[in-house]
């Protein structure tokens, strides 16, 4: 015989003789090494279900002591990805990974959902990989509406687009957690709407109720609008532990609306609608909200009005409301797609080549965002006209004269929450002009919450005044309609308008300065004011004597300022100009030090009467 067996080995050979041993006796002592491995969550307890964004730790048990320091390597299957490593010790057992993100572990790079994933573990101490198999839920998607809206503008979201991905929405305020923010209501125009840091304390309560609920560790943000403002607050000022995966914004004023001078005026959805002007964003806001906590920010614009003269009251592009150059006013990637502003949340163009992708990333896809470097104010103010406002009687007419100068596009917007009134418009000549889409930009919004409602434009218009009247229908209320109109104009004469500080503490002065210019020309006749709006809705008038005016607030929150001023050209005709800003006004030094002092004070008190109470019931004890 000169063969062994398979299982044993030849140990000696002469001629015609061969000497066999049992293989086992002399292989690796770790041959047949057993190695098992776990997952384990925040509070160190094996969990066999997560949600996508949880974060856990793996680890792998020996069932003998490890004769020298091996390292073992842990992979996320199907795509074979290493995503953590520890190291056995020599004389243990055991080791485990660093925390590790599972943030895309629900999507496959097919884009098909992956209900389970399997971690398998690798290391020279045993001939065989140790795997274990996970399931893994989607993460929840928080839906955050607009200025004037809710949670059934997120309709189409959840129950249309996000369903087939397996994906749950929640829309703030739908009643699936606690929370309903307020932006506006459109059927109490007057009454107080929350601040942004208000509402971002609403969003942060919604959240930690769909956590709850959902037993997720991170959710998804995707935000509309000045939905997108109120996520950056709850990300840079409550988040306490991350947990936003992404905020994937849809047509966010980062810049401001120009448009909110409109509803502002009429002194409807404040303090919103004050929050919403470029003054304040860029000046009050930008500066203070800076901090992403590594969240990743993704932006969309809209772009479908590319002519100045068709943008009823922003630059272009616009997607009406909101500028390319407001929706990009912080750093991020941004994306343009030719939709209104009040489309973005219904329409399956932005969730398909926009949204989806963003929701399905994979394993690696999401960076860990830095904060941006701070934000600059190199935008020119967008100039208007006389902002008009006032009421039309049932049955009734108004008119207003528009004064334009020489200038190279005028864009008219209106502003009617009842959406009944008829308009009429005749030129410097006096004619009758019939507004076209094509000819005017004449554009119609029938959506109660937005806050421009009809906008038509003109390029090179005929300096003088112009007439519109404005006209009650069958649709309009018996008790009239609200009104506001504005045109904003390219070229001519430029308001120059600003306040000393923006966030001034009560009591103490601010000045206000204006200048109106006309390129190589003299002006006569110029006067200027402020009309200051307070937080209780009442309004103070200022007038800048030689373009100077000083104001003493008396009451907190956010105040609208509008600078209006007025002149004469050289040849006589007006010239009307109308700028917007807003002043956030703080609580005095000397109050809030008293405040901390009458705390401080109430503290001690409750501590000697604890203390008190302790003595009392120790000596009592003492006596018995």
């Amino acid at each position: 015989m000169n063969q062994c067996p398979s299982k044993v080995w030849k140990i000696a050979w002469l001629p015609g003789l061969v000497f066999c041993g049992i293989a086992s006796l002399h292989t690796s002592a770790h041959a047949h090494e057993q190695m098992t491995v776990s997952l384990h969550n925040r509070q160190n307890a094996a969990v066999n279900n997560i949600t996508d964004g949880d974060v856990v730790k793996v680890e792998v048990t020996l069932t003998t002591a490890a004769t020298k320091a091996t390292e073992v390597i842990f992979e996320l299957l199907p795509n074979n990805k290493p995503v953590a490593k520890c190291t056995i010790a020599s004389g243990a057992k055991t080791c485990a990974a660093e925390s590790l993100s599972t943030l895309g572990w629900f999507w496959g790079a097919d884009g098909k959902s992956l209900s389970a994933r399997t971690i398998r573990a690798a290391s020279a101490l045993t001939k065989e990989p140790a795997t274990t198999e996970v399931r893994v839920a989607p993460r929840p998607v928080v839906m955050v509406h607009g200025f004037m809206s809710g949670a059934p503008t997120w309709a189409a979201y959840s129950q249309t687009f996000l369903p087939p991905l397996g994906l749950t929405g929640f829309a703030v305020g739908d009643g699936k957690a606690d929370g309903v923010m307020n932006t506006g209501d459109t059927s109490k125009p007057t009454m107080r709407t929350n601040t942004l840091a208000e509402n971002a304390a609403i969003l942060g309560r919604y959240i930690a109720g769909v956590k709850n609920k959902t037993k997720a560790e991170m959710v998804d943000i995707v935000a509309h609008s000045m939905g997108g403002l109120i996520s950056r607050y709850y990300i840079d000022r409550l988040m306490q532990e991350r947990d936003v995966a992404q905020l994937v914004m849809l047509g966010s004023p980062h810049g401001g609306s120009d448009c909110s001078g409109l509803p502002s005026a009429l002194g409807f959805y404040a303090p919103a609608s004050l929050e919403l002007r470029p003054a304040y964003l860029r000046e009050v806001f930008n500066k203070q909200i800076t901090h992403r906590r590594g969240v990743p920010f993704f932006m969309l614009a809209g772009n479908p009005i590319l002519q100045s003269f068709k943008a009823p009251c922003t630059g272009v592009p616009s997607d009406v409301v909101v500028a390319k150059e407001s929706a990009s006013a912080i750093t991020g990637p941004i994306v343009e797609m030719p939709i209104l502003h009040t489309d973005m949340t219904k329409s399956e163009e932005v969730f398909q080549k926009f949204v989806r992708g963003h929701l399905q990333k994979q394993p690696g896809e999401f960076p860990n965002e830095t904060d941006p470097p701070s934000a600059t104010n190199s935008i020119e103010p967008v100039q208007f006209t006389q902002v008009f406002k006032g009421r039309v009687n049932a049955g009734g007419t108004k008119e207003l004269n528009v004064n334009l100068d020489q200038v190279a596009v005028a864009s008219f917007a209106l502003f009617d929450p009842s959406r009944s009134l008829d308009l009429t418009v005749r030129g410097a000549s006096g004619n009758v002009i019939e507004l076209k889409a094509d000819v005017n930009g004449l554009i119609k919004v029938d959506d109660p919450a937005t806050m421009v409602h009809l906008g038509y434009g003109f390029e090179n218009p005929k300096p003088g005044p112009w007439k519109v009247t404005l006209t009650a229908t069958a649709k309009t209320p018996s008790d009239g309609a609200d009104f506001a109109l504005s045109a904003r104009v390219v070229g001519g004469a430029v308001l120059r308008a600003n306040a000393s500080q923006l966030l001034p503490p009560l009591k103490q002065p601010v000045t206000f300065t204006g200048a109106l210019e006309l390129p190589s020309k003299t002006l006569t006749n110029t006067t200027i004011k402020a009309v200051i709006r307070q937080p209780d809705g009442k309004e103070e008038e200022l007038v800048l004597s030689n373009g100077k005016a000083d104001w003493t607030p008396a009451e907190t929150g956010v105040h609208g300022v509008d600078i209006i001023a007025q002149a004469n050209a050289p040849d006589g005709s007006p010239i009307e100009r109308t700028t917007f800003l807003a002043i956030e006004v703080q609580p005095a030094a000397e109050k809030a030090q008293r405040n901390f002092t009458l705390l401080i004070a109430a503290a001690g008190a409750l501590l000697l009467l604890a203390l008190w109470w302790l003595w009392r019931k120790f000596t009592r004890r003492n006596h018995a």
